[in-house]
């Protein structure tokens, strides 16, 4: 069973940042897809940002384009969304998804959530 763990989540004034961390021992992090969704209470979760294990390559929500980056570091198995000129619509609970390499391919595997709040 692989553990994602996030943190970095918080109260925060519109326009302000936040910078998400999750982190994880499997040693299979740099093989993995890695990304971020949220979900804002009584909606869905939908996916923020993902990055690509092997080109790093990324793609964004429409509504975070220009605010939002995602990237890893394989050598601390961790994946990181830095959050700028947040809005209070980005308000919710924050969750990392890794999809690993398993006995049974690839598996998508998440983490407990981080809060966002933004608010004044």
């Amino acid at each position: 069973q692989v553990q994602l763990v996030e943190s970095g989540g918080g109260l925060v004034q519109p326009g302000g940042s936040l910078r998400l961390s999750c982190v994880t021992s499997e040693s299979t992090f740099s093989r993995a897809g890695m990304a971020w969704y949220r979900q804002a209470p009584g909606k869905e979760r939908k996916m923020v940002a993902s990055i690509s294990p092997a080109t790093g390559g990324t793609n964004y929500a429409e509504s975070v384009k220009g605010r939002f980056t995602i990237s890893r570091d394989n050598l601390k198995n961790t994946v990181y969304l830095q959050m700028n000129i947040l809005k209070p619509e980005d308000t919710a609970v924050y969750y990392c998804r890794g999809t690993f390499p398993t006995n049974n391919g690839f598996t998508p595997f998440w983490g407990q959530g981080t809060k966002v709040t933004v608010s004044s």
